[in-house]
Formats: structure tokens, sequence, C-alpha cells
């Protein structure tokens, strides 16, 4: 169902921005909402969605204004969630920032907006890059009557016709974060990888990519499930708006029209047992009441013939250590008070090498040793490992078709990365 009308409000609850869009509600309908939320902040049980006397409330903060859908029927909140996050996305590109002063200062084109992304309730384009090519700011009013671009005529509403380039490339980058979190006795307890296909497509015309992956579902239906054909089996797949999903159902192909720059064409998560990439280890000797010293060992364990780089191990630190005294076997380490840790980088590291760092520090007075001994944080590590990926997924195929018949040029790149990755000190 649709919405009934849109308001944008400054945090005092004064309307600077009202759409009514099916004239059902009444315009104090804001004034209501700001009196229930504050009510629910004193409770502590603010919620995205408040419900009163039949009316749905959905709302988006952002910097010192509220985006407030209301509705007075059974409304996708979803769908409304999602509309209230791109209608700010097309504000911050046409004003730059999302405030006050930047919505009274542009009333005009704010409002011919609200008018074009919403109609009868319905949301209808959110595309900013589609938007600015027929509503355009005074800096760039053109005196020639405009028609609307195609994309808001036809069912691309994601791509506008007439793009030319004098070298047509694709870049899809296949990126894959992996959350590791392993408990003091050196067990796992939680681990899973979340990737997403990163493309930038510099192409000419309405060009028909597909895309190919090692799909285990896909090699399956086609009697190629043996061990030899390396499959992987994706969880909570994501695509975007262009990907025509009846044929990815029907034949595991990933065919879309791409939109114009950079965009997420798919996630996907996997929560397989990953084993840690790369593992630290920390034994703590207490010298003394007030001397204390770290001794790290950092691990690679993926294989020889890739390195990680940009590695970054920060080790937690009591608030109050001084004149923290650190070597290292690879690398340099800082003590960065301000993070409570020490902050140890290594910009290449290969596969099965192992490293050392000493660290010694005092702490001012046994009430701080008796501090020190209760829970620490845990140890964080960031890395980046190219060319490669934990999951084995492979790019099988990307093709590029287009009417004129131009050859594309396709890039694949793969790349492995640290989330949330924590190991928890004994």
């Amino acid at each position: 169902m649709a919405a009934s009308a849109l308001f944008v409000l400054d945090l005092k609850g004064r309307v600077l921005l009202s759409r009514d869009y099916r004239g059902d509600v009444n315009p104090k309908q804001a004034e209501r909402f700001i009196t229930k939320l504050n009510e629910l902040e004193e409770s502590g049980k603010v919620t995205p969605v408040i419900l009163d006397e039949g009316v749905s409330y959905i709302y988006v903060q952002y910097s010192n204004l509220y985006l407030l859908a209301v509705a007075k029927n059974n409304i996708n909140v979803g769908s409304i969630l999602l509309f209230l996050h791109k209608l700010k996305e097309i504000f911050t590109h046409y004003f730059q920032e999302l405030e006050e002063e930047s919505l009274r200062d542009n009333f005009v084109i704010a409002y011919e907006l609200l008018d074009e992304v919403m109609d009868f309730g319905y949301p209808q384009f959110t595309e900013a890059k589609i938007l600015s090519e027929y509503i355009k700011t005074d800096a760039h009013k053109m005196e020639v009557a405009m028609k609307p671009p195609m994309a808001v005529t036809n069912a691309v509403s994601w791509r506008s016709e007439g793009i030319k380039y004098k070298k047509n490339e694709v870049f899809l980058d296949v990126v894959e974060s992996v959350n590791l979190l392993v408990n003091s006795n050196g067990t796992v307890v939680r681990s899973e990888v979340v990737g997403a296909l990163k493309m930038r497509t510099f192409l000419s015309g309405m060009p028909e990519c597909k895309l190919g992956l090692n799909d285990k579902v896909l090699f399956e239906a086609q009697g190629r499930g043996g061990k030899s054909n390396k499959a992987v089996d994706l969880e909570d797949m994501k695509f975007h708006q262009c990907v025509r999903l009846a044929r990815f159902d029907n034949d595991r192909t990933i065919s879309f029209i791409p939109p114009d720059g950079a965009f997420d064409l798919m996630t996907y998560r996997l929560s397989q047992n990953v084993k840690p990439l790369i593992w630290v280890e920390c034994l703590v000797e207490r010298h003394s009441r007030s001397r204390t010293e770290y001794m790290v060992k950092a691990r690679s364990q993926f294989k020889e013939r890739s390195s990680a780089t940009n590695v970054e191990i920060l080790l937690p630190l009591p608030p109050d250590a001084i004149t923290p005294n650190v070597r290292t076997s690879q690398g340099a380490a800082v003590y960065a008070p301000e993070k409570e840790a020490m902050v140890w980088k290594i910009k290449n590291f290969p596969g099965g090498k192992e490293f050392l760092l000493r660290c010694k520090f005092g702490l001012p007075s046994v009430e701080a040793e008796e501090e020190a001994k209760g829970r620490m944080p845990p140890i964080r590590v960031k890395f980046e490992i190219p060319y490669f990926t934990v999951s084995g997924i492979q790019v099988r195929y990307l093709k590029v078709i287009e009417k004129s018949g131009y050859q594309a040029l396709p890039w694949v790149r793969y790349i492995t990365t640290g989330g949330e990755y924590e190991i928890r000190m004994a």
C-alpha cells in the first residue's frame, strides 16, 4: 500500500517541507508524531516505525532533520524506509549537505523533487543521476524546452541513452570481508564471509552484460557437481535492481543492463567455518607488580604464493600503561594512547610466515595492576590479501553485448579483507 504524505521536520517538529499525496491524513499529524516520539524517547522505547490511532509514522533522522512518511493503511514499511534513505541521497546529491539551511535555500527544487520521486503515495524515480538530467539547479538551467530522458519513460530507469566512451571497459572487483571471533582458548566462536561484486562500467549505448560464477546450484543442475569442479554455495544473495531475477532463477545467469559508473552488482554471505588467515597469540608475563611484558606471535595461515598487505594489529594495553618499549621482527609498532593500544603495522606479510613482537610497559600503581588483570578488549586485525578469496568464488565469464558490436575490455580482480576480525586475549 502507499504512503499518504511526506514531511521534512526540524528537531523541534517544525514542518520545513510537506507533500500530501492522497488527502487522507491531517497536516497536524506531524505534531502528533513529535509528541509520540518524545514520549518514546523518555521511556527508552524508540523504534523507526510508530503506530498511533490507526496511523503509521515511518521516519529517518539525518543531521538535524526528520524525513517522515505518514500512512493510514497497511503500508510496506521496508520499501518506505528504503525510499526515505534514497530521498536523503537525492537531496544530498543536489544540495551537497542535507540540512535545514540547504532546504530553505532550495525550496522550489525540493518541491519539484518531491513531485517526481512519489506519485499518489507510490515511490517512482529515485536515481539521482537520472533526476538531475531534467530537474536542474539554478546554476544549470537550460533555456530550451526539455523533454524527460528515456530513463524515466522506459523500464531501464537506472541508465540514460546516448552514453558514449572512446574506450569501453568494465571493472569487476570481487571483495570478500572475513568476520571472525576467536575466544581466549583459541576456539573459533564465530566466522563468516561477506562478499560483494563491485562494478565500474564505462560502456557506450545500452549494453547487455552476462556474468557467470562457479555456482554450486548451477553445477549440480548441469551434472557437474563432482569434486574436480570447485563450486561455492552462496547464501543471502542480494542483487542490484538492474539484474533480471527471472533469468537468474531460470538458469542462474546474472544478466543485466548496467548503470553508468560505480555500483554494487551483488552481495552474498557464507557461514562456513573459516580458518583464521592471520593467527595472533599473545603471552602476558608480569615481571613485577608494576612491569608487564607482551610476547606476540603473528602467523599467516594461507598459501605461500599469496601475501597480505597493509596488515594492522591492534594490541590493547591498560589505559594507564606508561613508557611502552617495543621491538618487532618485521614492520613497525607505535603506541597509540588515544586507542589504548599498540598498533603493529606490517606492509607485506607473505603466506606461511611468522613474525614476533615484544612489548614492555609499566603500570603506575598496584590498583592499576589489579585493573589490568580484568577483561581486556580483544586483539583486532586488519589486512588485505589481493588475488585471493576465502570462498573460492570465481568469475567464469563476463560478456558485454551491444547492438553496435564494439569490443569491451572486462577486468576482474579478487581481494580479501579483514572485517570484524577479533581475537580475545587470555
